[in-house]
């Protein structure tokens, strides 16, 4: 297997994977979003499935390895590290990023759901965090009861965080761009490209958006 190509959290398009029993359905579907170009991609998978999920994480990282795409693993700091992923993101219940750091070590990845706190960004960024993430900042048919994030914290948050800055929720192709105009490095979009009729192209719609706002 390819090395893994982690030096820092490379912004842009970041997948989030739908949940499915499918495992060759799922590889087809991230296949498609990294032949268009997607940055990272995140495995994310809240069954209780424990074989299941250490399948799917461990063939994701084999898939995205050739690609050099970091694959990192929502919530789960043991799966992340038995399937020697490239990171895992934290929520606010899981554990704790210097836990992660000590398990993962210093090569991989650490990203930080911050929803819609400054404060707690802050103090994710001081605690070692590679990457922060806000949202729900449009309305998600992932998680439909999340809160709701404004483009005013995008906006102050930009001049105190120096790691990069990771919108969610309800992202698609026509609401993206006034993120990015309001300071997020990476877009995390899962219906934006998994529920579409052409993953690859979707990804690669997705991706003129960042470079339209690297030629500005």
């Amino acid at each position: 297997m390819p090395e893994s190509p982690v030096a820092q959290f490379p912004g842009g398009v970041y997948a989030i994977t739908p949940e499915t029993a499918d495992t060759d359905h799922l590889l087809t579907q991230v296949e498609a979003a990294l032949a268009g170009g997607v940055a990272a991609v995140q495995y994310r998978d809240k069954s209780d499935d424990v074989a299941r999920r250490h399948e799917q994480a461990s063939e994701l990282v084999a898939l995205c390895r050739p690609f050099g795409v970091p694959l990192i693993v929502n919530d789960d700091l043991r799966l992340a590290d038995l399937c020697d992923a490239d990171g895992v993101h934290l929520g606010r219940d899981n554990a704790s990023l210097r836990e992660a750091r000590i398990i993962l070590g210093r090569g991989k990845l650490i990203g930080a759901s911050c929803y819609q706190s400054l404060e707690l960004a802050l103090a994710a960024q001081a605690a070692g965090a590679d990457y922060v993430a806000f949202g729900s900042f449009f309305a998600s048919p992932t998680k439909p009861a999340a809160g709701r994030a404004g483009l005013d914290l995008l906006r102050d948050a930009a001049p105190l965080i120096h790691v990069p800055l990771v919108a969610i929720g309800g992202i698609t192709l026509a609401n993206a761009a006034q993120l990015l105009d309001a300071g997020a490095d990476s877009l995390a979009v899962l219906s934006a490209l998994f529920d579409t009729p052409d993953i690859r192209a979707s990804a690669r719609a997705l991706n003129q958006l960042f470079e339209t706002e690297s030629e500005q």
